[in-house]
């Protein structure tokens, strides 16, 4: 399995529309800590260590 960076997510609007709402009312500790739950869980998902880590050297990049 490779690391997908390109789009991948039918409607990103509407999903970006719903991470937020997840977030919605929390404080910024409760936000920071959805986040990582959210992280571990879908790190869990994808499973393979290798996709793992090209995806932190990904997020490390600046958006291009």
């Amino acid at each position: 399995m490779t690391l997908t960076l390109s789009p991948n997510i039918p409607d990103p609007d509407g999903f970006y529309d719903e991470l937020l709402a997840a977030h919605e009312g929390l404080t910024a500790e409760e936000s920071a800590a959805l986040n990582a739950r959210l992280i571990l869980l879908l790190a869990n998902h994808i499973g393979d260590r290798d996709v793992l880590r090209a995806a932190f050297d990904a997020a490390r990049r600046p958006s291009e």
